[in-house]
């Protein structure tokens, strides 16, 4: 079907550009468009919730490090290293 749009210059150079980049036609890149705005307006996106996994045992930081201070955070790595 033939019609008439009114565009903004800028907009229609862009479109343009893309349609040449993408090898294309400018009539395809304007349907795409059209495609998805009108596809993710009709279908919003289901969250689905997550359980993230919480660790209960025990453990933690050996006595004296700071986990504030990266400086201390790094001897300690430097440590296990050896």
């Amino acid at each position: 079907m033939k019609t008439t749009l009114d565009l903004n210059d800028t907009l229609l150079a862009e479109a343009k550009a893309m349609a040449a980049h993408r090898r294309t036609t400018l009539t395809r890149v304007i349907e795409e468009a059209l495609q998805l705005r009108l596809h993710a307006n009709a279908m919003p996106a289901k969250r689905v919730r997550k359980r993230l996994p919480v660790f209960h045992g025990k453990g933690g930081l050996r006595p004296g490090i700071d986990p504030r201070s990266n400086a201390s955070l790094l001897q300690a790595a430097d440590d296990n290293d050896a």
